[in-house]
């Protein structure tokens, strides 16, 4: 299997870094006393069957695979982080703070920028400018919201191997030797990552939304949240299409919001963390039957 055919990423959880290709999925853990546990699975993967390898309903599979896989991912990050002394954390504990999340981004993202804009109807009443309003205000509350949580200390170690994912895929893409040192100097930000997925996302609603009129209060809050899928599916067409097309200059220029975003969701990462992230890795291509051409590389 040629390393270009084939596209490898993840996302960081508690104290690791999950990654998954085609086949397969790993998350690597640092435990307390230092080591590193990783635990691998081969990928139920919903877009890989009929309908759902379709252009714009892939994406959408792409988005429920990406939400069930986190939800392994964080449950068993949460439990091996915390190591044998502390209170292991349940899946179920994760789902009821995932689905807390979800009923938060419902009432950030829907319920306050259609509100708002709601509110300001005697300033700005043309259809239009309510819509465009809307969209300008989730896309402030999102960043806001994003650089917020950035200020607490378990975010920002999260944010580090978010940007611990980036270096080694980063590497591995350009066929770098994948060790803590062979990755140094590569680049904490992605094209293809979901943080510029969500700004995808949250600039097409505005476009979408803009051209509708203003449809009763009720109505304008459910559209928002049934669109999403939509939305997401055609958001993550751009986002490969664009990841595919970085050296024209078109595709740079759209892709650069999204890097630009990124600075807030990435930090700089350890040496520590950037082995976790080859060794989670390093278990996916196992299991693919590739191969980092280093052997053990990530015992730092």
């Amino acid at each position: 299997m040629n390393k270009t055919e084939v596209t490898y990423g993840g996302q960081a959880v508690i104290e690791g870094v999950m990654m998954r290709g085609p086949k397969s999925w790993a998350v690597a853990v640092r435990r307390p006393d230092n080591s590193i546990t990783i635990k691998e699975e081969k990928l139920e993967t919903l877009s890989a069957n009929g309908l759902w390898r379709r252009p714009l309903f892939r994406g959408m599979a792409v988005l429920y695979e990406a939400l069930v896989l986190g939800i392994k991912a964080l449950s068993y990050s949460a439990e091996a982080a915390v190591g044998e002394e502390g209170h292991p954390v349940g899946r179920w504990e994760i789902a009821a703070t995932m689905i807390l999340g979800l009923v938060l981004a419902v009432l950030l993202f829907a319920v306050i920028p259609v509100g708002l804009a709601h509110l300001a109807r005697g300033i700005v009443p043309s259809d239009l400018g309510q819509n465009l309003l809307e969209g300008l205000v989730r896309l402030a509350v999102f960043i806001l919201y994003i650089f917020l949580v950035g200020l607490i200390p378990d975010i920002r170690r999260v944010f580090a191997y978010h940007g611990a994912e980036h270096r080694v895929i980063n590497a591995y893409e350009a066929r770098a030797v994948l060790t803590p040192e062979g990755v140094r100097g590569f680049p904490v930000l992605h094209a293809r990552c979901g943080t510029s997925f969500l700004l995808i996302v949250l600039i097409l609603h505005i476009f979408v939304f803009s051209l509708l009129g203003q449809e009763p209060l009720w109505w304008r809050v459910l559209s928002r949240i049934l669109l999403l899928p939509v939305i997401a599916g055609v958001s993550y067409e751009f986002l490969k299409l664009s990841a595919r097309k970085l050296e024209h200059p078109f595709f740079r220029v759209m892709v650069a919001p999204g890097l630009w975003l990124q600075r807030l969701t990435t930090r700089e990462p350890d040496d520590a963390q950037v082995a976790v992230a080859i060794a989670a890795l390093d278990a996916v291509l196992l299991k693919e039957g590739e191969s980092n051409d280093v052997g053990e590389a990530c015992g730092a």
